[in-house]
């Protein structure tokens, strides 16, 4: 059984992922949290993942683009996203959003982030 661990986001380091998203993220046994700050104009590129998603945008708003339309969550607002289903999304104004994936993010771990590195403020 692994030990129960208090942790404090103050104590993670924020990673610069580009110019206007930072992350700092940890993972449990059989989940990944992240906390995503997503400048005004951020843009994650279209992409997918094994992992179930919900995200909690804390503060701001986030128009996520998935399964032919877009949907605009905003702060005290939870978005729902199944595994294997390709999403984007851009920052309407600067967010913060909690993300909880299952299972963990490996990808993350193995440092496969490449899309998330590259999304800033185009589309490409």
């Amino acid at each position: 059984m692994a030990a129960s661990a208090l942790f404090r986001w103050a104590d993670i380091q924020p990673e610069q992922m580009n110019p206007l998203v930072t992350r700092q993220y940890l993972t449990g046994t059989k989940t990944t949290l992240a906390r995503l700050v997503l400048k005004k104009g951020a843009h994650v590129p279209v992409h997918h993942h094994v992992n179930e998603q919900v995200c909690h945008v804390v503060g701001g708003a986030l128009e996520f683009r998935l399964e032919g339309k877009q949907v605009t969550v905003r702060a005290g607002e939870i978005l729902c996203i199944p595994p294997d289903v390709p999403h984007e999304v851009t920052a309407l104004e600067d967010s913060v959003a909690l993300d909880i994936f299952s299972p963990p993010r490996q990808d993350w771990i193995d440092g496969d982030d490449a899309y998330l590195r590259a999304g800033a403020g185009d589309a490409s």
